[in-house]
């Protein structure tokens, strides 16, 4: 025989879940409200949110990142991860995979995480055997249409070779002359 508390406590556990499954997922808080997005698979995890700033209809985000920082070795960089955010959250906020135009300018020491993996070992020494974490991540970057571009000042400096590389990745005379061409053609910067 179930007691009076027993009863008290299995309502009240049941009330508690049924609440938690009404809450709407922006509810969920933390690492727990995002899951991995529908287009850039196993990257840019998003979060569901009820926003009040519409997406016109039609609008072509043309948008230029900046990245200088490298990524600890053996971890994806954050800032790639940010373009796979980016994609992910507009098409599945309806925007067309098309009307997303990014580009990546890299400089500085985060241009090793654009390498191939015999640069990147030859950078980071044994602990990397796997070779360059951020190169899946990279390929299904342009293939959905990312335009990356190094410096070429900064892989001059750190002896990276155009032939070095990650596939589909460009080099550019420097960082400063990408994002000059990028805002000429309508980027805006994105300022994080």
């Amino acid at each position: 025989m179930v007691n009076y508390y027993q009863q008290v406590f299995n309502v009240s556990t049941v009330l508690f879940i049924g609440a938690l499954m009404l809450m709407s997922p922006s509810a969920i808080a933390g690492k727990e409200a995002f899951k991995s997005g529908a287009t850039i698979k196993e990257y840019g995890k998003i979060a569901p949110v009820t926003s009040s700033l519409v997406i016109p209809k039609g609008m072509v985000f043309k948008v230029a990142f900046d990245m200088s920082k490298a990524a600890k070795p053996s971890e994806v960089n954050r800032s790639l991860n940010t373009l796979a955010r980016f994609i992910n959250m507009h098409v599945e906020a309806d925007v067309k995979p098309q009307d997303i135009q990014l580009a990546m300018v890299v400089h500085g020491s985060s241009i090793t995480d654009l390498a191939n993996d015999a640069f990147y070992q030859q950078v980071h020494g044994k602990d990397v055997s796997e070779g360059n974490p951020n190169k899946e991540l990279v390929q299904q970057l342009i293939n959905h249409g990312v335009k990356i571009y190094i410096c070429g000042q900064s892989a001059a400096y750190y002896g990276l070779e155009h032939t070095a590389l990650l596939p589909g990745v460009d080099m550019a005379l420097s960082a400063m002359t990408a994002h000059a061409v990028l805002a000429q053609d309508g980027y805006s910067l994105n300022p994080f």
